[in-house]
């Protein structure tokens, strides 16, 4: 799979946003709110966790940068096992394109476990926030790279009026300093570059340092380029509340074997 830049990603993003737009207006999801079952929490369950890190184990069956990385894959199945070896949190990847994911797998993965769920895409319209709320996501990721400032204002206020827990992520001193000015429970550094897909775990412990004594009532998380108990080790000790990891569980046949080498 060929690597894209961040802005073919947002480009074919728009455009399937708009296909689903025509099949299915605003209005008709917005009607489905007041029927829905209430969100699980996904901030809670992470501050809840009886040790550090909480664990949010990511279902993903590929991505540009490591290509197909569970053929046999079955989102309610993994959601299961990572449930059962302690998962606090799980991240739902639903990008169609670049990730091979799906709207549904949201669903599938709510249907056969209570670990709340954080819908992980490329968020820019109000349209995709009403949808993660129908489809089951208790949370939804806001990219600071790919926001203006206004529009990540919209969406985290609009997330938070129907029942979603918001994590803002960055990758550099200038994105933090964006989402700082957001009360958002959830502050995620992503340690991969997303122009070039390089990986720094550094960035984690830079941009905390950076961030002193303004982190607040914020739950920190690290993400990318876990792949160790010692990368694990080293975000704990740079000051992270929990950890997003996907690849490196997701290669492995055995899903509860994977888990507790990672975090036993």
């Amino acid at each position: 799979m060929s690597r894209p830049t961040l802005d073919m990603v947002m480009a074919r993003r728009r455009e399937d946003v708009a296909a689903r737009k025509a099949l299915r207006a605003l209005a008709e999801l917005e009607a489905m709110l007041p029927g829905l079952p209430p969100t699980r929490g996904f901030a809670a369950s992470l501050a809840a966790a009886p040790r550090k890190p909480a664990v949010i184990a990511e279902i993903k069956k590929s991505s540009p940068s490591g290509g197909v990385l569970r053929p046999d894959f079955d989102p309610g199945a993994i959601a299961q096992a990572y449930a059962a070896a302690g998962a606090r949190g799980l991240s739902v990847l639903t990008e169609e394109a670049y990730f091979q994911g799906d709207l549904g797998n949201l669903g599938r993965a709510r249907s056969l476990t209570d670990v709340p769920l954080l819908q992980k895409d490329f968020l820019f319209d109000p349209y995709q926030v009403v949808e993660a709320r129908v489809f089951g996501a208790d949370c939804i990721l806001l990219i600071v790279a790919v926001l203006t400032p206004s529009q990540l204002a919209e969406l985290a206020g609009l997330a938070a009026s129907i029942g979603l827990d918001v994590l803002v992520e960055v990758h550099d001193e200038a994105e933090l300093e964006v989402a700082l000015g957001f009360p958002a429970p959830l502050l995620g550094v992503n340690n991969r570059n997303l122009k070039t897909y390089e990986i720094d775990l550094g960035t984690t412990g830079r941009l905390i340092t950076a961030l002193g004594d303004r982190r607040g009532e914020r739950l920190l998380v690290g993400e990318s380029g876990i792949r160790t108990r010692a990368d694990v080790d080293r975000l704990v000790a740079a000051g992270v509340d929990a950890v997003l990891i996907g690849e490196a569980l997701m290669r492995r046949p055995d899903l509860t074997e994977a888990f507790q080498e990672l975090f036993a």
